[in-house]
């Protein structure tokens, strides 16, 4: 029987303890309150936890796991893409076609260097993003980014033999997850964050999964609604996956 703190995963097998719950400024909207409990894994994360963490709404950063119980406000909507229907649209299409014609992609786990670190911070910098302006550290970015508790990916995009791109993404049984996709600002006119996330369909769809998920909708978050593009897809409605 599962602890107050603490959340247990089907077969006994992997269980989800809250290590740090508190109220904080919001990520993602101005002027609201946010409450995402960080839980560890404590178990065997297998490709099949993974996949029912994510069908729960949870999202991965680093070693840890999370998903929003914010007090006053539920504009927070996890978002999964269905890959049986999934079309291009035209202009998903040209993003496609000029990535492909352009860049080179190669897939392995992730890593940490100077030119990842620089991205990252860059990219941060130049998107307004964080409720901070500080840069990280390489330590910061290997905890984030390359610790994991599941499976995880780096795809990693180049222009020539220059990196301009990385999007870190967990895998499941039946289902991909978007982590984090961080590229070079003076490259934007390739639509990476776009791209990235039409590759890892593409790799969604030749491993047979069958979602991607592409983290949080907040409608009124320019960073974030652009997962609309996307379709057919789901969000995580009062615990019910509603087709959008």
């Amino acid at each position: 029987m599962s602890r107050p703190n603490e959340l247990r995963l089907p077969d006994d097998t992997c269980r989800l303890v809250v290590i740090q719950d508190q109220l904080q400024p919001c990520p993602y909207i101005p002027r609201e309150t946010a409450r995402m409990p960080l839980r560890l894994p404590i178990g065997n994360v297998t490709p099949e936890i993974t996949d029912h963490m994510l069908a729960l709404g949870f999202r991965r950063s680093g070693d840890f796991v999370y998903r929003t119980q914010c007090p006053t406000c539920s504009e927070c909507k996890p978002t999964r893409l269905k890959i049986a229907g999934f079309h291009l649209t035209k202009s998903l299409r040209r993003v496609m076609q000029r990535g492909d014609r352009e860049l080179m992609c190669r897939l392995k786990t992730p890593v940490v260097d100077e030119r990842r670190v620089e991205m990252f911070n860059e990219h941060r910098r130049q998107r307004g993003l964080g409720l901070q302006e500080d840069t990280i550290e390489a330590s910061e970015y290997l905890s984030f980014l390359c610790d994991t508790c599941c499976e995880t990916l780096e795809l990693a995009i180049y222009r020539d033999d220059k990196l301009v791109a990385i999007s870190v993404f967990d895998v499941g049984r039946d289902s991909t997850s978007a982590v984090y996709t961080h590229f070079d600002p003076s490259e934007s006119h390739f639509s990476l964050g776009t791209y990235a996330v039409l590759k890892q369909i593409d790799w969604a769809r030749q491993s047979g999964r069958q979602f991607v998920y592409l983290g949080m909708y907040v409608a009124e978050n320019p960073h974030l609604n652009y997962k609309a593009r996307f379709q057919p897809q789901q969000r995580l409605i009062d615990d019910v996956w509603v087709d959008v």
